[in-house]
């Protein structure tokens, strides 16, 4: 049986643990180097994540055909010391839940694929549950595979950042859903960015499954909030609306940390690279190296094409877990270390424009089309290249997050 991979040294502090049936499965530390601070909770109450409030959805699953949509970070806590939880397709079919078949997003449901790797359709060595891919050969749940299901569940850790696919992944799902006439409960989970907006929003021309609305790049929200949101506000295809119920958490406000205790995918390890993610997450559509094949994924930068003389910092990617083939594959890259980066309240440019400003041959640095699509728009490249400041930049967003904002509030379910 595939393992879950977990942070190293990781005290789970701000989960509350409820018990539920089914065998605990334990830390095993598989985490190639994964490390984080723990937060303090003096005079903090504990957050319960909404897959441990089973007597708020088990009722609504009693007698039903249940599809899960889920991965490794859909658990439900046990204990903290040692770390120990129940997947939640495991408890559910402990409490004698009729779960058909599972879901399983980009990286898979283990959570053990490459970005951008295909998963395939295959068979739980667990459970034996058939899993279907929604990152294989359709993205989106066919009226085939929801045939004779009565109700999906969806659970899994998202980060916060539109490029980010579980979010597209939900939305799929409740668009196919909406369409069959098959009520969707989503189970919230605290977003570590949720604490701010920002970023260039998403226009319509660039959708795509790194981003189906039109949401500035971080938007505030956890899963269940955004749920609501598109559901509500006819962000989904044909501006359909599926039967929604999201499972909320108790004790959590945004501005709250919360230690992710599970990697929501391979290359974030811990909340250093979470925090850093939707801002080094452009370089994904440059030539830029952003940490794959190293133990510190979105917690450096680099490549062999930024001026050695203006970086005393120096790595070689080589493939690892999460990273088969990274850039620049065995190449000394130049540039930064940020892995010591406290916690964000912002999208920071300044790592793309000092990377810019410091290539050596700037034809190499964009992947035009993969930098749009990351950016949702062609003007934040085209503002790069015509040398704007990080503030004339993000002057430019203000009016699109301020319009955004308006309609977020409407949805808002935590303080």
């Amino acid at each position: 049986m595939a393992i879950f991979s977990v942070f190293k040294n990781t005290v789970l502090l701000l989960v509350f643990i409820v018990s539920s049936c089914g065998n605990p499965s334990k830390s095993n530390n598989k985490d190639q180097g994964a490390h984080m601070s723990t937060a303090s909770l003096e005079n903090e109450p504990p957050i319960i994540v909404g897959a441990n409030r089973t007597e708020e959805y088990l009722p609504l699953l009693k007698g039903k055909k249940v599809a899960v949509v889920a991965n490794q970070t859909s658990v439900l806590f046990k204990d903290t010391e040692p770390l120990t939880y129940t997947h939640i397709v495991d408890s559910l079919r402990a409490l004698e839940v009729d779960i058909k078949h599972v879901f399983a997003p980009e990286h898979g449901f283990r959570g053990e694929a490459d970005a951008g790797e295909k998963v395939t359709d295959g068979k739980d060595e667990k459970t034996g549950l058939p899993i279907i891919s929604l990152y294989g050969s359709n993205r989106k749940p066919t009226e085939e595979q929801l045939q004779d299901i009565d109700i999906v569940l969806f659970d899994i850790q998202d980060v916060g950042v539109r490029f980010y696919t579980y979010i597209a992944t939900m939305q799929l799902v409740m668009e196919a859903c909406a369409a069959q006439n098959i009520p969707v409960i989503v189970l919230d989970r605290p977003n570590p960015n949720a604490h701010y907006v920002d970023g260039p929003t998403m226009e319509t021309k660039h959708r795509g499954f790194l981003g189906l609305t039109n949401i500035p790049l971080v938007y505030g929200m956890t899963i269940g909030e955004y749920a609501k949101m598109i559901n509500e506000e006819g962000m989904m295809e044909n501006q359909a609306k599926v039967d929604l119920t999201v499972i909320t958490l108790e004790n959590y406000h945004r501005n709250k940390d919360y230690l992710l205790p599970i990697r929501p995918s391979p290359n974030l390890p811990n909340n250093t690279s979470i925090y850093l993610y939707p801002s080094l997450g452009f370089f994904e559509g440059t030539n830029i190296n952003a940490g794959r094949g190293t133990e510190f994924q979105f917690q450096r930068y680099g490549a062999p094409f930024l001026d050695s003389t203006q970086y005393s910092f120096s790595y070689t990617p080589a493939p690892n877990f999460g990273a088969k083939s990274p850039k620049h594959n065995g190449e000394v890259c130049y540039g930064k270390d940020l892995s010591q980066m406290p916690k964000m309240d912002k999208v920071d440019l300044s790592f793309l424009l000092d990377a810019y400003k410091n290539s050596t041959d700037k034809t190499k640095f964009f992947l035009t089309s993969g930098f749009t699509r990351h950016a949702g728009t062609e003007k934040l490249q085209q503002q790069i290249k015509a040398g704007l400041s990080q503030e004339e930049i993000k002057a430019s967003w203000q009016e699109d997050i301020s319009n955004f904002k308006k309609i977020r509030a409407k949805y808002l379910i935590y303080d």
